[in-house]
């Protein structure tokens, strides 16, 4: 009925629209403090990256030649029956492999010295095309080299082909293609830094918590060689970096559909990279027994649905291994042990676990240059403290037990399969630190968790230790390369311009591009500890502190 002009019915008033709040000045100033400790990391990974003699990470010269056969539609054979082509065997005599490193534990007799060597120059490399990048078909595989990663799946290597496919590089120089291998680990590693921020933030509500994390990578060098290696190892710690962060939030209260289908599609492709990302599982049961005020029937069905889409996505892969080959994860290569020497029984704890922490601080090379043990044992010692201090105090020790199942479970099962092995031949291998850094970002975490604790939660003391531990990450990650320059390229009465120059003949790149890659890592340390430290300048007033 229509209402006259003058009738005095209440009429319902105009709806306003507003727009949704901004972020407020707090939270981007904590937005670009995380974003530039992202580029931080990246550029450290990537001077790792330029920094490695070609060829001179653990099994590189594998990982290159697995990704050329597929980028060249090579497939993926049987464990055993995969061999090198002929341009990454000649990529291996170019590269002066296995030739000791200057800061090699010890010295070889029967192998010359890296520094002795002279580099191929750039134009007289070998370049990848079509008749070099498989063997050839009627070849003796008994003259050929076994390429052992088709022990693992293929998703890795597959991403890799894509890479140097869409650049080019499938048919340019080795050591540029393995350059490139390189910086696709590094772009997978940088997610890594807003994860871990976020995720100490959601735990604490701390935003200075999440910067502390932020920097922790940075503390560790071999995780810089590693992921500035062409190695699968990268998909694994960005895969369980992602499952980490969804555990946080299932642990913390996130119950919804979409994290549990999430978490079960990220670990399932993990599995279709290493059989690491299984230690991953025991963290996605635990965060959703553990979540709170959450009646049992909500958290079972969401768990079920995480673990049958990760069987789904990437179990099925291991299953078939075992019912096809026998074993889950069968032998690429068999090892040659006549030189591991046996290790007494009284030995073995102190022996395995040294051999662990020292792997996964500094092992950089094959695995022969070590870093210091006075830094092997204070880092580990601390890491330790900081763990403890997270699952003891309350405030977040669920969320602590949560992510620390990550690096334990890797850590046990890595022992206990050395272990193992040991029960049989009295010989101590694979005790490698690189397996542990799928827990990386869990790691950071809890360190985050920790510096929080230690500052009574209150912010401006949180702060302060945000910039501190900004200050010592860029001390330690620019220590950690200046230590790379040295064990890798430095000889005997060496002047700096020598190992530079050295540097130089034996890079993919030219000096400028060194010098640039360099620089920016420079830059950005800087631009990173004067935002860290505004940062903590900014949480003293009240008015931050309330925002």
């Amino acid at each position: 009925m229509r209402v006259p002009e003058d009738s005095t019915a209440v009429t319902e008033p105009p709806r306003i629209t507003t727009a949704a709040p901004g972020p407020t000045s707090t939270e981007r100033a904590w937005r670009r403090a995380v974003a530039v400790l992202t580029l931080l990391v990246g550029a450290w990974a990537a001077t790792w990256a330029v920094l490695t003699p070609p060829l001179f990470s653990a099994d590189e010269q594998n990982h290159l030649n697995s990704a050329v056969r597929l980028a060249y539609g090579g497939g993926w054979p049987a464990p055993g029956d995969a061999y090198f082509g002929p341009a990454v065997e000649a990529a291996v005599d170019e590269s002066g492999y296995p030739s000791d490193l200057p800061g090699r534990y010890r010295d070889r007799d029967n192998q010359p010295q890296f520094v002795d060597l002279e580099p191929r120059p750039d134009a007289e490399r070998t370049r990848i095309d079509a008749s070099t990048a498989l063997p050839a078909p009627d070849a003796d595989p008994s003259g050929l080299t076994v390429d052992q990663m088709t022990q693992h799946p293929p998703a890795y290597y597959a991403l890799g082909a894509l890479v140097l496919r869409a650049t080019g590089l499938a048919e340019g120089r080795w050591d540029v293609a393995l350059t490139a291998l390189r910086l696709l680990d590094v772009v997978l590693l940088m997610p890594v830094v807003p994860l871990v921020a976020s995720a100490t933030r959601r735990v604490t509500g701390s935003r200075s918590a999440g910067l502390v994390a932020a920097t922790f990578p940075l503390f560790v060098p071999q995780l810089g060689h590693i992921m500035g290696a062409a190695n699968n190892d990268a998909l694994v710690v960005l895969t369980s970096a992602v499952a980490t962060y969804l555990a946080v939030r299932v642990v913390t209260g996130d119950l919804r559909w979409r994290v549990a289908v999430a978490l079960g599609v990220v670990v399932g492709l993990g599995m279709l990279t290493k059989v690491m990302v299984v230690f991953v599982l025991p963290t996605v049961v635990a965060a959703y027994l553990l979540v709170r005020r959450v009646p049992w029937r909500r958290r079972l069905s969401r768990l079920v649905v995480a673990l049958g889409l990760a069987a789904v996505v990437g179990g099925w892969w291991w299953v078939r291994n075992y019912l096809t080959l026998g074993a889950v994860q069968p032998v690429g290569r068999p090892r040659d042990l006549s030189k591991v020497p046996l290790l007494p029984r009284e030995e073995l704890v102190h022996e395995s676990v040294g051999r662990l922490a020292q792997a996964f601080w500094g092992n950089t090379g094959w695995l022969d240059v070590h870093l210091s043990g006075r830094f092997v044992v204070t880092g580990s010692l601390l890491l330790v403290a900081l763990a403890l201090v997270a699952v003891v105090m309350p405030g977040a020790r669920r969320a602590s037990v949560v992510v620390l199942l990550v690096p334990g479970a890797l850590a046990a099962g890595v022992l206990y399969n050395a272990i193992d092995f040991w029960t049989e031949t009295q010989q101590l291998i694979a005790v490698q630190g690189r397996y542990v850094f799928g827990g990386i970002a869990a790691l950071a975490v809890v360190v985050g968790i920790a510096v929080w604790q230690l500052a009574w939660r209150a912010e401006p003391r949180a702060a302060i230790g945000a910039a501190a531990s900004c200050v010592l990450g860029v001390a330690a990650a620019g220590a950690g390369l200046a230590w790379g320059v040295t064990t890798m390229y430095q000889g005997p009465g060496d002047s700096l311009t020598q190992t530079l120059d050295r540097w130089a003949a034996w890079s993919a790149l030219t000096g400028p591009q060194l010098v640039l890659v360099a620089a920016l890592f420079a830059a950005l340390a800087v631009l990173a500890v004067v935002l860290c430290v505004r940062w903590a300048v900014l949480q003293r007033g009240p008015a931050s502190r309330a925002a």
